[in-house]
């Protein structure tokens, strides 16, 4: 009679696989202020906001580190949203919307 293996299957434990977060790229949040700046050149408004904004493209490309475009782009958008409900023309219901996509790629 042959033997019994003495060694019990062992059930391998199968990885779930979560989706991964859809990360933006920096690239995002510098074309959300770029875009930003531009429509507010247009509007001629917020030249101060204006300036940080330049500002602050400028100091990412030197540092890399995007801190600063996040709070000029909360800023931006607070202006923006203030001016739709103006109804000004030139605030775009999708320029309010890729601001705050870019926004939440903390």
């Amino acid at each position: 009679m042959a033997k019994a293996s003495s060694k019990t299957p062992v059930k391998t434990e199968k990885k779930k696989v979560t989706p991964k977060k859809a990360t933006a790229s920096p690239d995002q949040i510098v074309k959300a202020c770029q875009i930003s700046l531009a429509a507010l050149a247009t509007l001629d408004i917020e030249h101060s906001l204006q300036s940080e904004i330049n500002w602050c493209l400028g100091s990412y490309q030197n540092d890399g580190n995007p801190i600063g475009l996040f709070q000029m782009a909360e800023r931006s958008l607070v202006v923006f949203k203030e001016e739709q409900v103006k109804k000004t023309k030139g605030i775009t219901a999708k320029l309010v919307g890729d601001i705050e996509k870019a926004l939440k790629s903390r």
